[in-house]
C-alpha cells in the first residue's frame, strides 16, 4: 500500500502534519500514539496467554498456589 511513497511525498506529509497540529502538539500526539500501541500489545499478549492457558487451567493453578484454609 505504501510501497510507492518516496522521500519527497514523505516530507510533504510531515509538513502538512506540522502545519495542521503545530510544533507543540506533535510530541503529545506521538506520546498518545505510543501509549495506544503499548496498550494494544499488552492486550494482544493477554489474549494470547488466555488462548494458550485456558481459564480452567489458570484457576486450578491458582488453587494450588493458595495456602490451605485453617479451621478454627
Amino acid at each position: 500500500m505504501f510501497d510507492n511513497i518516496g522521500g519527497g511525498e514523505l516530507i510533504i506529509i510531515l509538513l502538512v502534519i506540522l502545519v495542521l497540529f503545530g510544533a507543540k502538539k506533535i510530541p503529545d500526539l506521538a506520546q498518545g500514539l505510543g501509549k495506544g500501541i503499548r496498550e494494544f500489545k499488552k492486550a494482544l499478549r493477554d489474549v494470547q496467554d488466555d488462548i494458550s492457558n485456558p481459564k480452567d487451567e489458570k484457576k486450578s493453578e491458582e488453587d494450588k498456589n493458595k495456602p490451605p484454609k485453617q479451621d478454627s
